[in-house]
């Protein structure tokens, strides 16, 4: 509907020149100017109906020839000669930008089918949690990066994983592609959240793939990892976290970090230490709501280069719904930053839900 809107511009252009020419005593000579409609038809439309109206301007610039008499001359020649190789270079122009965008609809169309593949969207309600989650890419053509996140249903419990693989591009794809396969095959063995993330860090060598175009010599590759195990009938919550931010927990209106200590090396690197992965216990009330994110967003930095104040936002939606919330901080992340962000950013809000009564407890075990 927009381009048949458009289509009168080149069209009304043509009829005007010829009426001006036309019009004109004949030592004004307006039809050169005919060239310009199927150079403006080229931007908005495509080539079938661009070379519609290069015919028509070609014939507009005859007919003017026609009536004045100066068809015959070399210089008419040489401006029907101008215009047909103006308006054939004009058409290929179109033949070739839109075989171009044909091959980036189908790039986009395999990325969305990937990012739908590794970051599976995530329900709202997941056993006694109510979540959201949410994927910004700090290119605005990119759908899918080195951020991951993932949930998973166990016996008793659910756990979540969020990370940020190193670097950008194929391998970091590929690094979290890699861990988040390996986070939902282990997650649903049973495994103990400490021997989970053992069993993440055996499988971080990392990704089989090698894109040596895109490799930097010398440096490591590694993802930062935050693992959870929220029990479904205990108020508790189990952590691991491995050089990633730490989440930010928001109980009573106030908003505190989650922080384990001593801290775990990125997954990749745990040969560089003897640490074992332990967990870290804390509370995780009815009410009580928790932030999971990346450094896309606590590393965001406004046009004076400061970084975003995530925890000091955060205090002014703390009776937001998980959806609410990553709305308003997602709105608010984008302005603070300009409208562009330069890194991916993944973001998980999960509040719990009511405990079930004891004696339902007791049917949910049996």
């Amino acid at each position: 509907m927009r381009n048949r809107a458009l289509a009168v511009i080149p069209l009304g252009m043509i009829l005007v020149i010829m009426a001006a020419d036309l019009l004109s005593p004949s030592h004004f000579h307006f039809g050169t100017l005919l060239v310009a409609a199927p150079a403006i038809t080229a931007s908005f439309d495509g080539a079938w109906f661009t070379g519609v109206i290069a015919l028509l301007a070609i014939a507009g610039e005859t007919l003017i020839g026609t009536r004045n008499g100066s068809l015959g001359t070399d210089g008419m020649r040489a401006e029907l000669v101008a215009m047909v190789v103006v308006s054939v270079f004009v058409v290929l122009f179109c033949l070739v930008r839109d075989r171009e965008r044909r091959v980036l609809a189908q790039v986009r169309s395999v990325a969305e089918a990937a990012q739908l593949a590794l970051l599976r969207p995530l329900p709202e309600v997941l056993g006694p949690l109510r979540i959201a989650g949410v994927y910004l890419a700090a290119a605005a053509e990119a759908r899918i990066g080195g951020d991951l996140y993932g949930a998973v249903r166990t016996e008793r419990a659910t756990r979540l994983i969020i990370g940020d693989a190193r670097g950008k591009g194929l391998p970091a794809i590929a690094d979290a592609a890699a861990l988040v396969g390996a986070f939902r095959e282990a997650a649903r063995r049973g495994l103990p959240l400490a021997e989970l993330v053992a069993d993440l860090e055996d499988s971080a060598e990392f990704s089989p793939y090698q894109f040596p175009e895109e490799s930097q010599e010398g440096e490591e590759s590694f993802v930062t990892a935050v693992a959870l195990d929220i029990a479904d009938d205990e108020p508790l919550l189990g952590m691991v976290s491995c050089g990633h931010p730490p989440p930010l927990l928001v109980r009573d209106g106030r908003v505190s970090p989650l922080t384990c200590n001593p801290p775990l090396p990125p997954l990749g690197l745990g040969q560089l230490c003897d640490q074992q992965p332990s967990v870290c216990s804390f509370r995780f009330e009815e009410g009580d709501l928790l932030l999971l994110y990346t450094d896309g967003v606590s590393e965001a930095r406004d046009a004076a280069g400061v970084f975003y104040p995530l925890a000091e936002r955060m205090g002014s939606w703390t009776q937001e719904t998980p959806q609410g919330l990553l709305k308003r901080l997602r709105d608010d992340l984008l302005t603070y930053t300009g409208g562009h962000l330069h890194d991916d950013a993944a973001i998980i809000a999960i509040r719990r839900l009511p405990l079930p009564a004891p004696d339902e407890r007791e049917r949910h075990r049996a």
